[in-house]
């Protein structure tokens, strides 16, 4: 006999067919339409979802029922998977996609809110963008899958598991490894398959803002649409919900995640924080007649593409700061160590209120003594330069004294900011990227005494007017 929680969910996903009716019927006439979702449906639906929360807290492993309260709630129709979470606005917030989600029984919607809390107790979100530097999407979301998905009894027919993907990709992939193991893995398996990233279907007519289907490729897409916020700040936040979330026995290997997050280092140095950009950076093109074009193989006279791996860097130094000869030129020869094994171009910009000297380096003997100038920062002059060049990364030496607003906005191009050991905090209330510390190192003593220096002339250590 149907009970009155599958008699709601049979409605609700009838309502959720009409309202994807009526936007299909909408799109054809306007491209931009958008999927109204009537305020009645989105009460009903929640009211469910509620249902689903009690049934967590009530629970055994009430943790994730907990956790899911401290959570937002919204409902997204483009949304490949169930569920799907990302960090806005101070909070963590969980969307559902009614069209999928209503297709589960109780125990498969639990699992599918778990699903997500493990993502986020794993740290997954900042972990993937470490992991893409060197592998797919897809095999990158596969792997997180399988990690948290091992621990889930009740999971729906189409989720990524370790036997999935083992009978999949002809692997034998043990339980219970790093994510990080399971994607390196999975990529050498779809690199064999030449089914990676580049060889995705052509999609460009699907669309964009509904799925009906799971989609593995996808499922973590909405990742991207969360906060720029440091990985510091979001640990913390993660902590905290994590200790409101405790309010009785939880699993062993729930309490292993926990604490491997709270025992894990806050921050990545600003070196392998670089050495993670140097892996997403755009790289150029180039045809060859060795390789068929992968969206359309059958088609000889179109070629295909090898990556020419051309990474064009930028790096800036404020000779205004506080940043000493010292600390900049063990932080150019880190930069040049990091950039050895990839095709590289490197320009120097030397700027204080205004771009002053303009070099490229291939090696540590072609860097020049800084000059002397010492005007007041403005960061605006770099930006407006590297937005009229081709370049994939902005790396900006300085103590962070500037403007608070940059008056050319960072267009194609990654941004990092080294602050220097002696400066605090960056001026600009938006960065436009990271933000890091430079390591502090020995510094030579450049005191001198007082008494040998004319009261109306120069210092020769710094060769600046010294006013006493």
């Amino acid at each position: 006999m149907e009970t009155y929680f599958e008699t709601l969910v049979k409605e609700l996903y009838e309502k959720a067919k009409k309202i994807i009716t009526i936007f299909l019927k909408a799109n054809r006439r306007d491209n931009n339409a958008k999927i109204n979702i009537p305020k009645d449906f989105k009460e009903e639906f929640f009211s469910l979802v509620d249902k689903v929360t009690l049934s967590l807290m009530e629970d055994k492993d009430n943790f994730y029922g907990y956790f899911l309260f401290q959570m937002s709630r919204e409902i997204r129709f483009d949304i490949s998977s169930p569920t799907a979470v990302n960090f806005k606005g101070s909070k963590y917030i969980i969307y559902f996609n009614p069209i999928i989600f209503l297709t589960l029984t109780i125990k498969q919607m639990e699992s599918a809110i778990k699903h997500e809390i493990l993502h986020i107790v794993s740290m997954h979100l900042i972990r993937a963008k470490e992991c893409k530097v060197e592998y797919g999407t897809l095999a990158v979301n596969m792997a997180m899958d399988v990690v948290v998905n091992t621990y889930l009894d009740h999971l729906p027919p189409y989720a990524t598991t370790l036997e999935w993907v083992n009978l999949n990709y002809s692997l034998k992939l043990l339980p219970f490894e790093s994510f990080e193991y399971y994607a390196e893995k999975i990529q050498t398996a779809i690199d064999l398959l030449e089914e990676d990233n580049d060889a995705a279907e052509d999609d460009s007519n699907k669309d964009e803002k509904l799925e009906i289907d799971y989609d593995p490729e996808k499922t973590h897409d909405i990742w991207e649409d969360s906060s720029d916020i440091d990985e510091k700040t979001l640990k913390e936040f993660t902590e905290k919900s994590i200790n409101n979330s405790q309010k009785g026995t939880i699993p062993d290997f729930l309490e292993s995640m926990i604490s491997s997050l709270k025992n894990s280092k806050a921050e990545l140095p600003w070196n392998l924080y670089l050495k993670r950009l140097m892996g997403t950076v755009e790289s150029n093109k180039k045809k060859t007649i060795t390789r068929r074009n992968r969206r359309q193989p059958d088609r000889f006279d179109l070629r295909g593409q090898l990556s020419s791996h051309k990474a064009k860097i930028v790096v800036a130094l404020d000779i205004s700061g506080s940043i000493s000869d010292e600390e900049f030129n063990q932080a150019i020869k880190e930069v040049l160590g990091i950039v050895k094994n990839v095709n590289h171009e490197i320009t120097i910009i030397e700027c204080d209120s205004e771009i002053r000297r303009v070099y490229k380096v291939k090696s540590v003997k072609d860097i020049k003594d800084r000059m002397k100038i010492r005007g007041s920062t403005k960061f605006t002059p770099v930006f407006d330069y590297a937005n009229n060049k081709k370049i994939n990364l902005l790396v900006y030496f300085t103590d962070g004294k500037g403007e608070d607003k940059l008056l050319s906005i960072p267009k194609g191009y990654k941004t990092l900011w080294v602050i220097s050991g002696r400066g605090d905090t960056l001026s600009l209330k938006e960065a436009y990227g990271a933000v890091k510390k430079l390591n502090k190192i020995e510094i030579k003593d450049n005191t001198f005494d007082m008494r040998d220096v004319p009261r109306d002339g120069y210092s020769m250590n710094n060769q600046q007017r010294m006013h006493v």
